[in-house]
């Protein structure tokens, strides 16, 4: 297959990279939750041009324990 009928089936098939489930996580918080894949890549950027450490992109429900891990 080639990459543009590989990226035309991603774009029109559901993918949990999609759904608003991501979470954006440091070493001293949850940063945002509630994210598509692309937005907590761009949230991850954003938050790196500000020299925030530890920052790593989970799944919602992980970012939840660790924001109880943290408080």
């Amino acid at each position: 297959m080639t990459s543009a009928k590989h990226t035309a089936i991603a774009e029109t098939e559901p993918s949990e990279l999609a759904e608003p489930r991501w979470a954006v996580v440091s070493f001293k918080k949850l940063e945002a939750a509630a994210l598509t894949f692309a937005d907590a890549v761009k949230k991850l950027s954003e938050l790196e041009s500000s020299k925030i450490p530890g920052l790593c992109i989970v799944t919602d429900e992980a970012g939840a324990r660790i924001a109880d891990s943290i408080s």
